[in-house]
């Protein structure tokens, strides 16, 4: 599924065509998303899009009166296209605007949503949320003190989004391959200087895929139609059975939290 740096290439590939645009009308050809799309979306027909924002895996598109919020789901993918474009299969939502554009969804699974929140509110998805990664707000001692006595493996830890958002399957592995630490051992058994080398390792591994467009996965394009690169420059990820780049070793995979989790035995301890 996308995951954030996805999210964030979507969001930096469809803000110069839609930022400063009013809303002229909505096509919904279908409401059951993953969750309705409520009518209140609809309302904000004749308002300006001051501002396009990402929070953990959320779109938020900011007007004067409150935030269109969309998610991608598993399947889920925006373009900015002509209005008069005849809809695919599965382009399930326009936004149209005053200048004959819309932004455009497409979702196959129909896990992604769109939804609405009134300005000065904050929807009951964004609530208790964990700090950015890319932010001064996430560091080790951020990972540090909320893994004490923590008995769960640490690559559940850093993927749960109260904890921090954003790190998703494939970049936890990824992250944890560059700290040197086995996915499977107890977070509260970390310590300090490991969260140091996890917390620089996350960072680098999301701003990496950030700048290069998106991990290349089969249902994800970027919103000018050229898929990301960033999985050819993957160190664990997918590769069992190969050599490490580090030591020759043969990459290990487990199903780790119900997540296919791919390590290094001797690099990662």
């Amino acid at each position: 599924m996308p995951e954030l740096p996805e999210v964030e290439v979507s969001r930096r590939g469809i803000s110069p065509h839609i930022k400063g645009q009013t809303i002229a009308r909505w096509v919904i050809r279908q409401r059951q998303l993953r969750w309705p799309i409520p009518e209140a979306v609809e309302q904000s027909r004749g308002l300006r899009i001051t501002d396009i924002r990402r929070r953990a895996k959320y779109l938020l598109l900011d007007t004067d009166a409150g935030s269109i919020i969309l998610h991608l789901g598993m399947s889920g993918k925006l373009r900015v296209v002509d209005a008069t474009l005849p809809a695919e299969k599965h382009d399930h939502l326009d936004l149209v605007f005053t200048n004959g554009q819309c932004l455009r969804l497409n979702d196959p699974r129909r896990f992604g949503a769109c939804l609405w929140q009134f300005k000065d509110e904050q929807h009951e998805l964004l609530q208790n949320l964990g700090p950015e990664p890319l932010t001064e707000d996430f560091d080790a001692g951020h990972l540090y003190l909320s893994s004490r006595n923590r008995r769960q493996a640490v690559k559940n830890f850093i993927m749960d989004n109260r904890i921090v958002v954003g790190v998703g399957n494939i970049y936890a592995s990824e992250a944890l391959f560059m700290a040197g630490i086995h996915p499977k051992r107890a977070a509260g058994r970390v310590g300090q200087k490991a969260y140091q080398r996890l917390t620089a390792a996350i960072k680098q591994v999301l701003a990496g895929a950030i700048e290069q467009g998106g991990t290349t996965l089969k249902d994800f394009t970027q919103a000018d139609g050229n898929p990301g690169y960033f999985a050819q420059s993957l160190n664990v990820y997918g590769r069992k059975g190969e050599p490490c780049l580090l030591c020759g070793n043969a990459i290990q995979a487990q199903v780790i939290g119900q997540r296919n989790t791919y390590y290094c035995v001797s690099c990662q301890n």
